[in-house]
C-alpha cells in the first residue's frame, strides 16, 4: 500500500475539496462524473474543516435481529488503522435491512478510533453521540443521526465498500469538507496538489475579470 507523505498531506489540507474534485477530474484516469459522495453523505461537523487521510474499510449490519455479537471484526479495523502511518478514514458501509436505522458509531468507537489513529468516518449509515465526538474533534460524514446503536457487529475490514456512489479501496485517500467528500489513489496525490494551484489560479483570474471594467456578456460568451 502506498502511504501519502508528511508534505502531501500538509499541502491537501491546504486545499478545498471542490478544488481537489476539479484537480482530479482533469487526470485521464478519472471521469469527470465519478468519484465523488453524493449530497446524502453530509458533514456533520463543518466547523472542523478539511480532512485528509486514507481509507480503512468495514461493512457494518446493525439492525438484523438475533445476530451474533462479535467484536473481533471491529478489533481488527482497529489493528488496520493502528498499523497505518498516515491518518486514516474509516469508510464504512451499512449492509443493514434497514439502512435508514443504521448507526455505526458513537462517542465509545470514536474515542477508541481517534486513539489509535484515526481522524474521521464517511459512511452510508447514521451515527450519534454527536455533541460528545464534536468535542473529541473528529470528523463524521454520514446520513444523519440515529439514538441508538442495535445489534453493533462489523462483517469485514479493509475490503472494496462503495459509499455514497463511490467504490472505495483501502488507502484510497479521503479528501472532505462541508461541501462532500472526494476520493482518489495515493498515485494521484502530486498530480492532485499540482493541478489544484492551477485551478485556483485559473478560477481567481477569472473571477478578477468578470469584476472587472473589461467584463462582458459578449466577450463571456466569446470565451466559452
Amino acid at each position: 500500500m502506498k502511504y501519502l507523505t508528511i508534505g502531501q498531506l500538509d499541502s491537501l489540507r491546504e486545499i478545498d475539496t471542490p478544488t481537489v474534485a476539479n484537480a482530479v477530474e482533469t487526470h485521464e484516469s478519472r471521469l469527470n462524473t465519478e468519484g465523488f459522495m453524493g449530497w446524502n453523505i453530509r458533514c456533520q461537523f463543518p466547523d472542523l474543516g478539511v480532512m485528509v487521510g486514507q481509507a480503512v474499510t468495514a461493512t457494518l449490519n446493525t439492525t438484523t435481529t438475533g445476530k451474533v455479537k462479535s467484536r473481533s471484526v471491529w478489533h481488527d479495523c482497529l489493528q488496520a488503522i493502528n498499523e497505518m502511518p498516515v491518518p486514516a478514514v474509516i469508510v464504512a458501509k451499512d449492509i443493514g435491512p434497514r439502512p435508514f436505522h443504521g448507526c455505526h458509531f458513537g462517542d465509545g468507537m470514536a474515542n477508541v478510533a481517534k486513539r489509535v489513529g484515526s481522524i474521521g468516518l464517511v459512511t452510508d449509515g447514521g451515527v450519534r453521540d454527536v455533541e460528545t465526538v464534536h468535542g473529541m474533534g473528529f470528523q463524521m460524514f454520514a446520513v444523519g443521526t440515529v439514538p441508538a446503536h442495535g445489534n453493533f457487529g462489523l462483517d469485514e475490514t479493509q475490503v472494496p465498500v462503495e459509499v455514497g456512489g463511490v467504490l472505495v479501496n483501502p488507502g484510497d485517500v479521503v479528501h472532505a469538507d462541508e461541501n462532500g467528500v472526494v476520493v482518489f489513489p495515493p498515485e494521484l496525490a502530486d498530480y492532485v496538489i499540482s493541478e489544484a494551484q492551477k485551478v485556483t489560479e485559473r478560477e481567481a483570474a477569472q473571477f478578477n475579470w468578470v469584476l472587472s471594467d473589461e467584463f462582458s456578456l459578449e466577450e463571456l460568451i466569446k470565451r466559452g
